[in-house]
């Protein structure tokens, strides 16, 4: 580590990096003595307070350093000016009608054919993409707070099974409120509501019906795990889709709360409370969420230009998000090496982290300097395969303690 770190601090010192980025590695410099004198304590002592704690501070702060000075480098090096469109784009031209939207092939199908594509379209209003990442959020919530005695099989398919509605009920919510937007973007213009192929009404009726039925499943783990589920189908279906999304080019990152609150679930479903651990978890996914969203904001720039949503390479431009990518990315590992170290996760987890964390660096870095949409799709599953190993990781530990 050591020769790294040297490694890096004569590397910047030899290059014309700015005086910010020298500044950063030269104190990733300075606390590496600190971090070998605690390391000394830390294993002559052995492991007493608060040795342990301040070896692990000072890395993560070494490590923080070393993240931001590469951030700013990539920022310098492969930067350009930036395309910055306009938040506020022109009226969206007038909808097709009901009418118009009605004489589709799909009129003269078999009544079968009629009844599977508006099943299909029910399905799509659930954002059944959402469900799997954040119903394994729940699950390792639930994991780490139960362990391999405590956690019960009923608890565990009434939670996910809570988790799959209310995630149904805040996704069609969110299909009937931007359905205006969505005829704008070419991501989006095929969702049923914007199409007619579901009448608002019904798609408003279907999902406060989710809604009380998450609810209901919810109250039979216990009250608290209900008043989270409620407060989760809140936040993104009326705090992050009316407030945030439209309004602020913060909307990722205070919106990264809404899929942190699975985590805080699964513990609940289990204790009946909120803790530290738990909240660690909820802070991986909540740091992990603009790391992850904004490669796909890069991806859809121009579509969320039409769609008047300030995104933040919308707003800023790509240079500027392709650099919060990466700090939001350091930000992820950092508080996946503080879960472990709040719980008894071991070497699983932290190798997981190290492993898989190391792919998702690599293909951010690799966006830095190739910056096309395929680059930033492959940024974006490194950071879905990130999120899914960790979580896996974090099952499996927390069961085999």
């Amino acid at each position: 580590m050591g020769v790294l770190v040297i490694g890096a601090a004569a590397a910047v010192a030899w290059s014309e990096s700015s005086r910010r980025v020298r500044a950063v590695t030269a104190l990733a410099l300075v606390l590496y003595p600190a971090q070998v004198g605690f390391g000394a304590l830390l294993a002559t002592s052995g492991g007493a307070a608060p040795f342990p704690g301040a070896h692990l501070l000072v890395a993560v702060g070494i490590f923080g350093a070393l993240v931001l000075a590469l951030a700013w480098h990539l920022e310098a090096t492969t930067g350009s000016d930036d395309r910055v469109y306009d938040p506020n784009p022109s009226p969206a031209p007038e909808p097709e009608t009901e009418a118009t939207e009605s004489a589709t092939p799909l009129a003269a199908a078999s009544l079968r054919e009629r009844l599977t594509a508006r099943l299909f379209a029910y399905f799509r209003l659930m954002k059944p993409r959402l469900m799997w990442l954040l119903c394994l959020v729940a699950a390792a919530g639930m994991a780490l707070a139960g362990g391999p005695t405590t956690l019960q099989t009923r608890t565990v398919v009434l939670t996910l099974g809570g988790g799959v509605l209310a995630i149904g009920a805040s996704g069609t919510f969110n299909h009937v409120l931007e359905r205006e937007r969505d005829k704008r973007m070419n991501r989006t213009n095929d969702r049923p509501v914007a199409t007619h192929q579901i009448p608002k009404g019904n798609a408003v009726v279907f999902g406060i019906g989710l809604a009380a039925l998450s609810l209901g499943v919810f109250w039979q783990v216990n009250a608290l795990a209900a008043a989270l589920g409620l407060v989760a189908i809140l936040f993104y279906s009326v705090i992050y889709t009316l407030v945030l999304k439209p309004n602020t080019v913060q909307n990722t990152v205070i919106g990264g709360a809404a899929g942190a609150l699975p985590a805080l679930i699964g513990w609940a479903a289990v204790t009946g409370d909120v803790g530290v651990p738990g909240l660690a978890l909820a802070g991986v996914i909540f740091v992990w969420t603009p790391a992850h969203f904004y490669n796909l904001a890069i991806a859809y720039k121009d579509d969320y230009a039409r769609g008047g949503f300030p995104m933040m390479p919308v707003v800023r431009g790509e240079t500027t998000t392709r650099k919060h990518i990466l700090l939001w990315l350091g930000a992820t590992l950092g508080a996946a090496t503080i879960l472990i170290w709040v719980t008894s996760l071991g070497w699983l987890t932290a190798l997981t982290t190290l492993a898989v964390g190391a792919v998702f660096l690599w293909a951010v870095i690799a966006l830095h300097r190739d910056q096309t949409e395929r680059a930033a799709f492959r940024a974006f599953h490194a950071s879905n395969a990130y999120l899914g190993f960790i979580l896996v990781a974090v099952a499996v530990d927390a069961l085999a303690v």
